[in-house]
């Protein structure tokens, strides 16, 4: 594990802590020098009121570039982009298939990408700090996390793309009622996963520079902000539901019409 600069940096709650160097070294000389450091003193002197001191900020470390770059992906994928595309499905099913396609797009073909690099920069991460692979909550869950969106999207494509025999004809199969549980599984991990990246999982980076308040505030508002809006789409299965019962009835008049309860 990385070991943290000596305390001089101190804990800020900013993600950029200071040092403070003294006012000799950063202009190239010390306090004693001759008779031409008049000026000097002066110049020293309006340094602040940090007693002779000037402040700058430590830069991130490769670690902790990597660390965070793996974070903003994996949030943007699993808390912004699936709940974007969940979202769509929730508000639109009722438009029949129409919806399927943002669907599916924001799922797999923008999502798909974002997590799966996301989730190669923390197996970087965890390379680069000697540590095995899988051992801490952490890890743990995002393989899970990797796994559950792989089915998911298999599942997906099975409800969508391949249906299952006549018994289920004009009927919601059970595999689809799958599909929703482990959607609503995998936000419900991944916002513990991002909560405990935050919170526990940064500091094995070393330390040095604390993951903002803003960060933390932000994984707040994109939970409260779904759960939000996925219970107000809830309102709208009424109307699918009402819509799914006019399909069977069409199926049991004309048996070779195509199930639409997708």
């Amino acid at each position: 594990m990385p070991r943290c600069l000596p305390c001089c940096c101190g804990l800020h709650t900013s993600s950029t802590p200071q040092v403070y160097v003294p006012t000799h070294v950063m202009h190239g000389r010390d306090n004693g020098g001759g008779g031409g450091g008049g000026g000097g003193d002066a110049g020293d002197a309006g340094d602040g009121g940090n007693g002779g001191f000037i402040p700058f900020s430590i830069p991130l470390t490769e670690l902790e570039r990597r660390a965070r770059n793996h974070a903003i992906l994996c949030v943007v994928g699993f808390l912004i982009l699936l709940p974007i595309g969940a979202l769509v499905a929730r508000y639109s099913r009722t438009l029949r298939y129409k919806w399927f396609w943002a669907h599916w797009i924001i799922q797999f073909l923008i999502a798909g990408p974002v997590i799966f690099t996301g989730w190669a920069l923390g197996y970087k991460t965890t390379n680069e700090l000697e540590t095995p692979h899988f051992t801490d909550p952490h890890q743990k869950v995002g393989l899970a996390l990797l796994i559950l969106y792989v089915v998911q999207m298999a599942l997906g494509a099975i409800v969508h793309f391949f249906k299952l025999p006549s018994i289920f004809r004009g009927h919601r199969p059970p595999h689809s009622y799958l599909h929703v549980l482990v959607g609503l599984a995998i936000f419900i991990l991944a916002q513990w996963q991002v909560h405990y990246g935050l919170f526990t999982e940064w500091l094995l980076t070393g330390g040095l520079h604390q993951v903002p308040e803003s960060a933390k505030h932000a994984w707040l508002a994109l939970v409260i902000v779904f759960w939000v809006l996925y219970g107000l789409g809830m309102a709208l299965l009424p109307r699918q539901f009402k819509q799914e019962s006019q399909a069977r009835k069409v199926r049991k008049e004309d048996p070779n019409s195509t199930n639409t309860s997708a």
